[in-house]
């Protein structure tokens, strides 16, 4: 690769470290501002990336700062600009960076689309950039959303076609209205902050052109290193990583990290089948069980001492069948109700009246049942005549002969007067 010492002119470049050769397959998505894995970098290492080109003169500006300082850098480029500036393209190509796609017209809808929509923007957006290229694998299986609006429809069909999905581990807000020291500030600050990772700018905006010199000579300062990253091919395999490599942060073993304890794999053999019991298993002497008796013992005690004995099932006794003697047809008198049964049905007397006093109250009733008035009156003449004339005397009227009276008049307290 091209070190500081490899740049002519420039004896002060941070050149480019190493180049990191990648398997999209193998690692379809990259960033941790989205995704759990990011490039394999070591400390201090960083990726350049740029959106949104090619345009003329600010994409012009970054290509030669990036070749005074003999770095490569990966362009996610929009299908309609290499359209409109296929010559941009070239140049990436020729200045031996990757070229990526970012879409065929950036739209900032792509959570939304279906998989017609998402499939549309990506080929064209593929198929734009070839056609400004001269050799078809100067483009690599690399894509950048809009926005970094992903979805789960436009990922599957990307990974389908073999084509890497990269985010970003940090941004430096150049797309805001900020000024270059601004964009300055923010690239280097949250570089230090993250020790490596990659880097999101776009090559088509002015600040980024001005502040990317300082940011390259602050970064060498700093002691950070560029590395390049480019797709395999059956000529040139991927880097040899290991899978914790793909970490932004991979756990050291000097930290204690707790951790749920891996499960065991357990070779399991073929489970035998068991036999299935025969009835003459279970046939055993005296009925008794084949397992211990003692929990079925019976306890016997002699001089305080319990002795358990041998508890055995009971057998079955044999009982003889004799038929049985044909019993007598039931006389007919049997099922003869006396005259009186249905006094059992009767409504019982009132609380504290005799029977004879109830029978006098239905009779009563009957006699009375002819008479315009309810009264009482007719009960008063069954009982006796000496009460008839107690309601006949001057000055009391027969409604109110028991005017008064805390309970009715006793049948027995009669026939005594």
């Amino acid at each position: 690769m091209a070190q500081a010492a490899d740049c002519p002119g420039h004896p002060d470049a941070i050149g480019t470290s190493r180049t990191l050769v990648v398997d999209p397959s193998a690692h379809p998505r990259l960033g941790t501002m989205q995704y759990r894995e990011t490039l394999p970098l070591r400390d201090h290492e960083v990726v350049l990336t740029f959106d949104d080109g090619p345009l003329p003169k600010n994409s012009n500006q970054v290509l030669q700062t990036l070749a005074d300082n003999c770095v490569k850098a990966t362009f996610f480029t929009i299908g309609e600009q290499a359209r409109a500036n296929p010559e941009g393209v070239r140049k990436l190509a020729a200045a031996g960076h990757s070229i990526g796609t970012h879409s065929q017209t950036h739209p900032l809808t792509f959570h939304k689309m279906n998989l017609q929509q998402a499939q549309k923007q990506i080929d064209d957006g593929i198929d734009s950039t070839l056609a400004a290229v001269d050799d078809p694998s100067d483009l690599a299986p690399f894509f950048r959303f809009p926005g970094l609006l992903r979805s789960d429809v436009a990922e599957g069909y990307l990974a389908s076609k073999g084509i890497q999905v990269w985010s970003t581990d940090l941004l430096a807000d150049d797309w805001h209205h900020i000024s270059s020291a601004g964009v300055y500030d923010l690239a280097v600050k949250r570089l230090e902050a993250k020790g490596k990772g990659i880097l999101l700018l776009h090559d088509i905006q002015a600040r980024t052109a001005a502040a990317l010199p300082k940011i390259l000579q602050t970064l060498k300062a700093r002691g950070f290193h560029i590395v390049h990253v480019v797709p395999a091919t059956p000529e040139q395999p991927a880097t040899p990583t290991e899978p914790v490599d793909w970490q932004l942060y991979p756990p050291s073993e000097a930290v204690p990290i707790a951790r749920w304890p891996k499960v065991p794999s357990f070779t399991i053999a073929e489970p035998e089948g068991f036999v299935a019991p025969a009835l003459s298993d279970f046939d055993t002497p005296d009925g008794k069980l084949l397992l211990s008796a003692e929990p079925f013992a019976h306890v016997k005690r002699q001089g305080g001492v319990r002795l358990p004995t041998e508890a055995s099932w009971p057998r079955a006794v044999d009982l003889p069948i004799e038929l049985a003697a044909v019993l007598p047809v039931p006389d007919q008198t049997l099922f003869e109700l006396p005259k009186d049964a249905d006094a059992a049905f009767r409504s019982p007397p009132p609380h504290g009246a005799s029977v004879a006093e109830s029978e006098m109250e239905g009779y009563d009733k009957k006699a009375s049942a002819g008479k315009k008035r309810g009264s009482r009156v007719a009960h008063g003449a069954g009982r006796s005549g000496r009460l008839a004339h107690a309601a006949q005397k001057p000055g009391k009227h027969p409604a109110h002969a028991n005017h008064g009276a805390k309970r009715p008049v006793r049948v027995a307290s009669l026939k005594k007067r």
